[in-house]
């Protein structure tokens, strides 16, 4: 059977796995009245659609109208839409505000409401803050960890000084277009590799 399979080039499990486009939500980290992500989320997904290598999708948590975590019975439509909408995912970019050196409450309940839907995958983050959100990011990364989700290195920064008009209106620095790609290669990658081990 072997010798006909060579012959025939079928292939293993694994690799029709990584054959497979993968997956990747944006994950917009703020729910607040007046954001900016929905903005920064944007731009990251035209540059992502640009390389046609994934299906790029803005996954808002606002849609999602969380409850906070362990105060109702877990019912509700929205925790379940939340848990399908994850377990549909490869890998995530989450496009990180920072609040108070952290990141904002909306984003630590939301990652707190889903538990296996996020094991085994891949993240990489786009941040801004007056220190360009890289605060909030290293608090990210460990809480990612918790729930077993690898972190890429490569993480655009960018300014509410130089990359933002106002505070309101988002204007990116070109320069900002190497790291995304960057991050994007490296939430692939990793992406396709983690997409084994749970396969």
């Amino acid at each position: 059977m072997r010798f006909l399979e060579k012959i025939l080039g079928k292939r293993d499990s694994k690799e029709e796995i990584t054959m497979e486009k993968l997956n990747i939500g944006i994950i917009l980290g703020s729910t607040r009245q007046g954001r900016v992500s929905p903005q920064v989320g944007a731009w990251v997904k035209d540059i992502a659609d640009k390389r046609g290598d994934a299906n790029y999708e803005i996954v808002d948590i606002a849609d999602f109208n969380l409850p906070f975590v362990f105060t109702t019975d877990g019912e509700e439509p929205g925790i379940k839409a939340w848990h399908d909408k994850l377990s549909s995912l490869d890998g995530f970019v989450f496009i990180v505000q920072e609040y108070n050196h952290s990141i904002s409450g909306a984003l630590k309940n939301a990652i707190d409401t889903a538990g296996e839907q996020w094991n085994n995958k891949a993240a990489g983050f786009v941040s801004y803050g007056s220190t360009g959100g890289a605060r909030a990011v290293e608090h990210l990364r460990g809480i990612l960890g918790e729930v077993q989700v690898a972190d890429v290195r490569v993480h655009p920064t960018l300014s509410l000084f130089t990359d933002f008009e106002n505070g309101t209106v988002f204007k990116p620095a070109e320069l900002h277009l190497e790291n995304v790609n960057g991050m994007l290669d490296q939430v692939n990658k990793w992406s396709t590799a983690l997409k084994t081990v749970r396969g």
